[in-house]
């Protein structure tokens, strides 16, 4: 078997754009589907070298499939190829984000739409509680680790600690216990690698590291200097124009934060984001919050694209730029948002990637990181809790206990443990349900079946 020929930019682009709006599934499913098209099919990269990639991004914070993304896009085709990579990733979900979230709050009032929301919701519920199964059944090996993750629990739940105190306390304790007993704390919850071989790749196991991913101090500083002045510049000309108590200069800092805080995924930073948005700003309330998870989850690119939504709601609620331009405030506080948070990929990325490429083979986690994946299952585990009271008790627990959300949240977690079904099948059968729920209705309650 031939190894392939040189790709070129273009190509690249092309598939760049494709995976963009074919990335549904979580970072699993997105990882999934390009190892099946880079590794297998097309034979751009070889098996080692891709999941030496993936290690990597895996260590950082931030999403892990679009890093990865980044740093082939970087591989191969230098700087540009890594920014292409990343942005492509990303821009059909920010698109139909702000498309979805406008019609949210223009006709989410109708019925159809309220109907297939009220079905998602506990669909949603039960996939952020198969969340923290997956990640507590790969990351707590041990007592020890099993027992930062209730702790951490407790910490968010009873006393309403802040997530980055927590992510703080576990990366120290994690340091002291890689010391104490280091077999309990390095254990790594990466990806393994594989026996597979499918013929020669374009970026082999032997492949030389190309010119521009040699390590060279020159260039890393000036990554971190671009860098700096991307991020200081939209900073400082939000802060010029708003104040910095205005909502986008706040959300440009909040959004900075919550990305450097992504260890765990998605579903872990969603809670610090709740804690910003929802509680300390009042961008959006916990209802829209839980509408928002589900519409990320039903669109392509990364979950943690749901901070789109969550700054739509915020720009069109706080109109910074008047009464008469909700439309606009919602979207620049989207775009806004958006880039604040993916902004670190790119440079983490950019900036890291010949340092790993000078140490391929010698990537591990660290004992910090194994401590900080404990925490963050607990933490997850509590935004199962949050979702489950708003979703099963939707006027508190004085109120009624909504029966027929509890059945579909029951029936999604059943589908997902027992039968395997994915995410988006769960999610549609959900919206369905809840859609003839609201239809059916009025009979029922007509024929006393309802109260």
């Amino acid at each position: 078997m031939e190894r392939p020929l040189a790709v070129t930019f273009s190509e690249a682009f092309r598939f760049w754009l494709k995976l963009g709006f074919i990335s549904f599934g979580g970072p699993a499913g997105q990882i999934a589907i390009m190892h099946q098209e880079l590794v297998e099919r097309r034979r751009w990269i070889s098996e080692k070298r891709f999941l030496h990639a993936l290690n990597y991004c895996m260590l950082l914070p931030g999403p892990e499939a679009q890093q990865l993304a980044i740093y082939l896009g970087w591989l191969m085709h230098r700087t540009w190829g890594g920014v292409v990579a990343g942005l492509l990733f990303i821009l059909p979900s920010l698109l139909l984000l702000i498309l979805l979230s406008w019609v949210y709050l223009s006709y989410g009032h109708l019925p159809i739409i309220a109907g297939v929301l009220y079905g998602i919701k506990p669909a949603v519920t039960a996939i952020v509680l198969f969340a923290a199964y997956r990640i507590g059944s790969r990351a707590l090996k041990n007592s020890v680790l099993w027992t930062l993750a209730a702790l951490a629990f407790f910490a968010i739940f009873a006393l309403h600690a802040p997530f980055p105190l927590i992510v703080l306390i576990s990366a120290c304790l994690g340091s002291v216990g890689g010391y104490v007993a280091p077999d309990k704390f390095i254990v790594g919850v990466g990806y393994g690698s594989s026996e597979q071989n499918y013929g020669p790749a374009l970026i082999d196991d032997d492949t030389p590291i190309p010119e521009h991913a040699k390590f060279r101090w020159a260039q890393l500083l000036k990554v971190v200097v671009v860098g700096l002045i991307l991020w200081s510049g939209v900073m400082s000309y939000l802060f010029a124009n708003y104040g910095w108590n205005g909502t986008l200069t706040q959300m440009g800092w909040f959004f900075t934060k919550a990305a450097l805080l992504t260890f765990g995924g998605a579903y872990a930073v969603l809670p610090y984001v709740y804690q910003g948005a929802v509680e300390h700003y009042h961008w959006l309330n916990a209802t829209q919050m839980i509408d928002g998870l589900a519409l990320g989850e039903t669109t392509p690119g990364p979950l943690i694209m749901i901070v789109t939504f969550v700054g739509f709601l915020g720009g069109w609620s706080q109109l910074p730029f008047g009464s008469e331009e909700t439309l606009m405030a919602g979207v620049v506080a989207a775009v806004i948002v958006t880039y604040f948070t993916f902004l670190p990929s790119f440079l983490l990325i950019i900036a890291g990637g010949s340092l790993v490429e000078s140490t391929r083979g010698n990537l591990k986690f660290t004992a910090p990181l194994s401590a900080i994946t404990a925490a963050v299952v607990g933490v997850i585990l509590n935004l199962a809790v949050f979702f489950a009271w708003h979703v099963l008790w939707p006027q508190g627990f004085d109120g009624h206990f909504d029966l027929i959300a509890s059945l579909l949240g029951i029936g999604a977690l059943l589908a997902m443990f027992r039968y395997k079904v994915g995410v988006i099948p769960v999610i549609v059968t959900c919206g369905v349900a809840g859609l003839l729920f609201v239809v059916i209705k009025p009979w029922l309650i007509q024929y006393g079946v309802l109260l």
